[in-house]
């Protein structure tokens, strides 16, 4: 038998056995933490926050949510909708300055039947993709090869980290 070791994965699910009972959501933690690269928040203000993604997709795998905790897109005020669309924005500019990625995948999960984690607060997935970047792994094993380390990425990122703040 071949055992491939993955004893990253024991941090993710203590994690979420720690906040499935939570009263405060990982999102609404990230808004109010004081080290924010405890957190990997790359930005927040009054209307959005931008963080690394801890369980990633790919290198470089962000959410962008509103700062309120909130569910439904149609529950977000004007100010909070324009905010999360300039944020997308710069959190492309910044992520192709950053890793150079080949392309995106951006989507939002509303649900847990969608394939919502976390469905009581409202967050995109900014998922930067690279060509060749999927190979037999995910297949054959069930497993997906992040290549940098979350500490290395959020370092990266945050030398272009100017482009969140710039109008």
């Amino acid at each position: 038998m071949d055992v491939l070791w993955a004893p990253w994965r024991m941090k993710y699910i203590e994690y979420a056995k720690v906040h499935r009972d939570s009263k405060e959501c990982f999102i609404c933690e990230a808004v109010k933490a004081e080290n924010l690269e405890e957190h990997l928040v790359l930005y927040r203000d009054s209307s959005v926050v931008l963080l690394m993604n801890k369980f990633p997709y790919n290198t470089g795998h962000l959410l962008l949510a509103p700062s309120r905790h909130v569910a439904d897109f149609s529950h977000l005020t004007k100010e909070e909708l324009l905010s999360l669309a300039e944020m997308l924005r710069k959190s492309l500019t910044m992520l192709k300055l950053a890793l150079s990625p080949d392309g995106f995948n951006v989507g939002v999960n509303l649900g847990r039947v969608a394939g919502a984690g976390l469905e009581t607060h409202l967050h995109v997935h900014i998922v930067p993709r690279w060509n060749g970047d999927t190979n037999f792994m995910p297949i054959i094993s069930n497993t997906k090869v992040i290549p940098e380390a979350l500490k290395d990425t959020y370092r990266r990122l945050m030398e272009h980290a100017h482009v969140l703040k710039a109008s």
